[in-house]
């Protein structure tokens, strides 16, 4: 693999200014621009997820992605259940900031180790799971982000769409 492969990876986690998504869509961030606490908390039938359920979701897997990356020890991801991290109790304005920040701040952290990971090591596997290689983690993680980036998307279209149908 070569510097151009890690290069293309790393911009389908983090898209040139004004490019947007490899997909054509928002990344996650740019997703929840001016998501309102209630559209956050808000989902379309009981058993789905919420924009805010989503949203820690993304920064735990962009968390434990960095994580196998770095060869960092497990644990530390400030949210609980890991995989799928409960809202916390107060949903509110300052709550939410915070848990996007949580997201920012496991986007930026994977950005930093992608761009230092060896071209070489791409195609290693991965040594506390021998299942993926770096480089499949990379793509992993870019494809994860697009697929729950659509669910965002699609969860503002329907949380728009029930106010037209309820003021009308």
């Amino acid at each position: 693999m070569t510097s151009i492969a890690l290069s293309l990876l790393a911009e389908a986690i983090q898209p040139a200014a004004g490019r947007g998504g490899w997909h054509g869509g928002p990344t996650p961030l740019g997703a929840l621009r001016g998501v309102t606490v209630a559209q956050a908390c808000w989902t379309p039938t009981p058993q789905r997820k919420s924009i805010w359920a989503l949203t820690l979701h993304i920064a735990y897997w962009k968390y434990a992605v960095r994580r196998l990356l770095e060869g960092g020890p497990r644990g530390g991801f400030p949210r609980q259940p890991s995989n799928w991290p409960a809202p916390p109790e107060h949903l509110d304005a300052r709550h939410w900031a915070a848990d996007v920040a949580v997201l920012r701040e496991a986007h930026e952290r994977l950005i930093l180790i992608v761009a230092e990971l060896s071209p070489r090591l791409l195609t290693r596997r991965v040594p506390t799971g021998k299942r993926w290689s770096y480089g499949e983690l990379v793509v992993g993680i870019a494809a994860h982000d697009a697929y729950h980036t659509g669910q965002i998307q699609l969860m503002k279209r329907l949380w728009q769409e029930r106010n037209v149908l309820r003021d009308r």
